[in-house]
Order: C-alpha cells, then sequence, then structure tokens
C-alpha cells in the first residue's frame, strides 16, 4: 500500500472516532480504529495534529455531496431533485460540523491556515453551487432568473435557514424546496 493510500485509510478509519471523542482519542485507539500498529500510525503521520488536520481536510472536501448531487436522475421532477440535492448538503453539513464541534469541544482549536481554509471553502461552494446550476439546467426555460442565480439563492436559503431555525421548528427539506419553487404568498 503507498504511503498515500495508507494516509487515507488511516483518516478514513479515525474519522467517526474523532466525532465521536473529539481530539482527546488515543494513539493506541487511532491504531484500533485503523487496524494497525501505533508505530504505522506515526510512518505515516508525523503526530496526532498532523493526522486530525488530514481528517478536518477530508471532512471538509465537498466530494461526497456533489457524487451526490451528481447521481440524482435528471428525469427526476425538478422539486425532487432539489430535495434530494438539500439532503445530501444537509448531511454534508451535519457531518462537518460534527467533527468540528467534537474537536472545538475537546479544547482543539486551530486557527493555523485560516486563509487557506476560506480559499478553500470558496472553492468548495463554487463546485456544489455549479452542481446545483447542473440540476436546474433541464428547466432552463422556466426559470425566471439564470440558474446561477438561482442557485446562489437555494443555497442561501438552505445554509441561512439552518441557523435561524434554532428555536422555532425548523421547515423540513421539502417545505425549503417547495418555499423556493413557489414563493411565499399564494398565486391568485
Amino acid at each position: 500500500m503507498s504511503v498515500e493510500d495508507r494516509r487515507a485509510m488511516i483518516v478514513h478509519a479515525v474519522l467517526p472516532l474523532l466525532v465521536e471523542h473529539g481530539a482527546n482519542i488515543t494513539s493506541s485507539q487511532i491504531a484500533r480504529a485503523a487496524g494497525i500498529g501505533e508505530g504505522t500510525v506515526f510512518r505515516a503521520f508525523k503526530d496526532k495534529d498532523e493526522l486530525f488536520d488530514a481528517c478536518t481536510a477530508e471532512a471538509l472536501r465537498p466530494d461526497h455531496v456533489l457524487d451526490a448531487i451528481a447521481e440524482i436522475p435528471a428525469d427526476l421532477p425538478l422539486e425532487d431533485r432539489l430535495v434530494e440535492a438539500a439532503e445530501a448538503l444537509g448531511a454534508h453539513l451535519e457531518r462537518m460540523g460534527a467533527l468540528m464541534g467534537a474537536l472545538r469541544a475537546s479544547g482543539r482549536v486551530k486557527r493555523r491556515g485560516s486563509e487557506d481554509r476560506k480559499g478553500g471553502r470558496r472553492e468548495s461552494m463554487a463546485a456544489i453551487r455549479g452542481a446545483i446550476v447542473d440540476l436546474l439546467a433541464p428547466e432552463a426555460e422556466r426559470l425566471r432568473l439564470p440558474a446561477e442565480q438561482l442557485a446562489t439563492l437555494f443555497l442561501s436559503l438552505l445554509s441561512g435557514g439552518r441557523r435561524l431555525a434554532a428555536d422555532v421548528d425548523a421547515p423540513s427539506t421539502r417545505q425549503v424546496v417547495d418555499f423556493f419553487l413557489r414563493g411565499a404568498v399564494e398565486a391568485g
């Protein structure tokens, strides 16, 4: 197994452990989760900080949500396509939040490389927005605004609602999509 493959295998094994226990996991827990010896862990990563950084980078990557959105059948009605995309994005955000929350709760707050993370966040959001544009593309003739603008509005509605709905009954994903497609005022 190449060093990169071993690193990826360790990261995938350790991510759930980090979400559950935060940064307070031991080297032996890491090795057991990966099914390897402790020495092998530290031949792949110089220390736990480097491993945790790799886990964080993996959790922040949008690949899983992009793959899920790409697999949504284009022949589904637009509403169903958007609901599936919103659910995939919600799961991605939940995974990221769980990891970051567990790391923060266990005292691991890293600010190093924040500019790189911001650039990476912009790239991730641009890729996700592009995937939503692709979902909207078959409806181009019916859209009231350009697909790029609608994708931005859709993502804003989804991400903003999570933060604002903490003290009220949050709308369901289908309700958010219905509101996005039909607005707040009845036609007529």
